[in-house]
């Protein structure tokens, strides 16, 4: 952090947050991920029971809570509107 401070006051017609990019990118390094190629897992795909790609939980259920969730996001929308609603108009 001290270097850091050292390259941001040694140059100081420059803005402070430009250097600090550059000082951060400097210090940066390379990220290591999988190959992007396509791997088969283990044991075959863990979604389903060997039938393939499909339907993972309850699709009706997740249907319901979305339904109650909006209806409740609107429910307590007009309650804070009347609760908030000036009166002198």
């Amino acid at each position: 952090m001290r270097a850091l401070w050292r390259v941001v006051t040694v140059v100081p017609y420059l803005p402070r947050a430009f250097v600090v990019t550059i000082a951060w990118l400097m210090y940066a390094s390379q990220a290591y991920a999988a190959s992007p190629g396509p791997t088969a897992g283990p044991g075959g795909d863990p979604r389903s029971s060997g039938q393939g790609p499909g339907l993972v939980g309850d699709p009706l259920a997740a249907l319901v809570a979305v339904l109650a969730i909006g209806l409740a996001t609107v429910v307590l929308t007009l309650v804070y509107l009347r609760m908030t609603a000036r009166r002198d108009v």
